[in-house]
């Protein structure tokens, strides 16, 4: 399982990275991630190293590298 999560970091990272800002909705695209759960799984890796900022806008999340 945590390799698989790392793998998921990676792919929200470089999507981010490419992007820039994105909401949860966008990124899950961008990042070609299957599932909210994997997306949030991925999201609370890059969290812990403090890797992006989470915000809300309105009803919807907007993360963003650090």
């Amino acid at each position: 399982m945590n390799e698989k999560v790392g793998t998921i970091a990676g792919q929200i990272w470089t999507a981010l990275s490419e992007n820039g800002a994105l909401s949860g909705k966008d990124l899950k695209k961008a990042a070609k991630v299957r599932c909210d759960k994997d997306l949030y799984l991925g999201l609370g890796w890059l969290l812990r190293e403090s890797k992006v900022t989470v915000s809300e806008e309105g009803k919807e999340i907007v993360v963003a590298l650090n």
